[in-house]
């Protein structure tokens, strides 16, 4: 009766598992740290690419509905529908102080507190785009050195259990080393996604943070050409 080779896939799977079982407590550790790193950096990863998606829509719906408004009245009415995006935010902040200048003189006197109250908006906005971010770069630089050491510790035991058995063949340190290797492979896995989306929101935050930059002069201007002396 002749044996039909087992599909490469299920190899693969039962290699994968009997490295598992082999696994030590210490490795265990690695894995169960790397993996907790990895869950954690994809949860706030589809929190951002969702928060990002909606904050530059509205950005964009938003900028629409200013320019074509005739007042900053008109444009806090219909801000409202628009609130996931920033801009909205540092509008808030520049009509508070318009209309706390207004009121006290009907006129903007000082423009340079204007200027300095809508770069506390833009700030407090790219703080909040930016929260978690820092959790990806911690996951980027620290995994691949995690499953560095779970490979040094596995390799170490590979060639421990090698001298105690006086085995010389690929086929006995074989186990020990793939056992290793795994941790390696792991924290690759949780670090790379971390680097490329943390470069990629870093991109977004700052395209963000230009367009609250240019935002807070065409507030000034309009302020300007409706409160101006």
């Amino acid at each position: 009766m002749l044996l039909t080779p087992a599909p490469p896939a299920l190899l693969l799977q039962t290699s994968f598992f009997d490295t598992l079982g082999r696994t030590t407590p210490v490795g265990f550790g690695v894995l169960a740290i790397l993996l907790g790193f990895s869950l954690y950096s994809w949860a706030v990863i589809f929190s951002k690419l969702n928060v990002f998606r909606h904050a530059r829509e509205a950005n964009t719906r938003f900028l629409r509905a200013f320019r074509k408004a005739t007042g900053l009245e008109a444009v806090l009415v219909a801000s409202e529908q628009f609130r996931p995006s920033p801009l909205v935010s540092v509008f808030d902040f520049g009509y508070e102080e318009v209309h706390r200048q207004v009121k006290a003189t009907g006129k903007i006197r000082n423009r340079l507190s204007l200027e300095r109250t809508l770069q506390l908006g833009i700030s407090e906005e790219l703080a909040k785009l930016e929260r978690n971010l820092n959790w990806l770069a911690t996951t980027a630089a620290v995994t691949p050195f995690i499953g560095l050491f779970g490979t040094v510790i596995g390799i170490m035991r590979a060639f421990q259990e090698l001298g105690q058995e006086g085995a010389t063949s690929l086929r006995a340190v074989g186990p020990g080393i793939a056992e290793a290797l795994l941790a390696t492979a792991v924290g690759l896995a949780a670090a790379i996604p971390a680097a490329i989306f943390y470069n990629h929101f870093g991109h977004i935050v700052k395209e963000i943070g230009a367009r609250m930059d240019d935002f807070s002069l065409e507030f000034l201007n309009l302020t300007e050409r409706s409160f101006g002396e």
